[in-house]
């Protein structure tokens, strides 16, 4: 689920649809970022990108604004972006082998080649790109969680089941010199896809993991809004910089439904300050991008929203942050969701993933021959 089949777009076009973005200081190559983009879930064996997508990886440095529970990072305007494309997959006569070529271009405008699935990857220009099929490294029990949604009751059990374990995704992985982003320390990471051509169209952004879908998805819980799926308006905007026009529709649904998850243990444990209306999650959930400090070392486990919460409380953020492959997100954003980080943790009974990710270049897993296909509803 983490981001897969996140609205209509998504599941009307599965190619351009981010399941997952993750972003952590190499474990392998100390002074280098890694930034994964997957896409198109429950992927065949033998998928191939498509020719007529950008996939697009966003940093921008960014720094904590506001204090307590109304902080949050505001992004600089400076930019650095990498656009991934491909060209059309040739046959190779075996059916199980993919031809297929990718470019990557950095933020000064030169390009790296590299073919899919090579576990090389292409090196060049301070970055060493891989794309191709591979296990899918998310770990929730997905059908857990809805049914926490539709029944007001949390619905985790112990152990859980990752839904459909064993499925493959699309992925790009990134490692990039730190010299190509001189004196970064706090990054914001987001990744996109957009339609290739004269006309760019952004189809869909992701940030941080289950905003869209555990968070803006659910609609009984919003009065203001109760009709609207809001997630492709979400998907169409900038997120470094949100428009006016739907502001107050995202920050209704937001409300609601953070509300929603906070209740979900009989107590309420992020109190609203002042005469505040908003959720105190609403303001840092909104700017949706995943936060990582490249100065600070690999961290397998707990170092998602580390900063965010750091810079809620008040504190100074200890770890890398970002979102590393293997680091159980799912829990900590339950918990935090749930009571704030100051009960237990709430589990969804998945702790990692079948088949876990490495520590070198690919990191990603490899993939899944014979993977679970989607069951089909009639």
């Amino acid at each position: 689920m983490s981001d897969h089949i996140s609205g209509p777009r998504a599941l009307a076009d599965p190619i351009a649809d981010i399941t997952d973005v993750y972003a952590f200081p190499s474990p392998q190559q100390p002074g280098h970022l890694v930034m994964v983009l997957n896409t198109l879930p429950f992927a065949a064996y033998t998928a191939v990108f498509s020719d007529g997508l950008i996939y697009r990886l966003r940093l921008r440095r960014v720094a904590p604004v506001g204090s307590g529970h109304s902080a949050r990072f505001a992004a600089e305007d400076d930019e650095y972006t990498f656009d991934v494309v491909f060209g059309p997959a040739g046959a190779t006569g075996d059916p199980t082998v993919v031809d297929q070529v990718g470019t990557c271009t950095t933020p000064a405008g030169e390009s790296v080649a590299f073919r899919v699935n090579d576990t090389d990857g292409g090196e060049g220009h301070g970055i060493r790109v891989f794309g191709g099929v591979r296990w899918d490294p998310f770990i929730m029990d997905a059908p857990a969680a809805l049914k926490t949604i539709a029944t007001g009751r949390l619905s985790f059990t112990d152990p859980g089941s990752i839904y459909l374990d064993g499925k493959n995704v699309l992925g790009l992985v990134l490692e990039v010199d730190l010299a190509q982003l001189p004196g970064a320390e706090l990054v914001g990471i987001v990744a996109e896809t957009l339609t290739r051509g004269t006309f760019n169209v952004r189809i869909e952004r992701v940030g941080r993991p289950e905003v869209k879908n555990l968070m803006l998805a659910p609609k009984q819980f919003d009065q203001v809004n109760r009709d609207l799926e809001i997630r492709d308006l979400y998907n169409m905007e900038d997120a470094f910089k949100l428009g006016d026009s739907y502001g107050g529709a995202y920050r209704a649904r937001l409300n609601a439904n953070l509300d929603f998850w906070d209740g979900l243990d009989g107590a309420i444990d992020w109190r609203r300050t002042g005469d505040a209306v908003s959720h105190p999650l609403t303001e840092m959930v909104i700017a949706d991008f995943l936060v990582v400090d490249v100065t600070k070392p690999y961290l397998e486990q707990g170092s998602f929203f580390e900063i965010e919460t750091a810079a809620l409380r008040g504190q100074t953020h200890r770890t890398c942050g970002g979102r590393s492959l293997n680091d159980d997100v799912m829990d900590t954003l339950f918990t935090q969701l749930i009571n704030a980080g100051r009960g237990p943790v709430i589990r969804d009974g998945v702790d990692q993933a079948s088949r876990p990710a490495s520590r070198s270049f690919p990191y990603l897993a490899a993939p899944n021959p014979d993977p679970p296909e989607l069951p089909h509803h009639h």
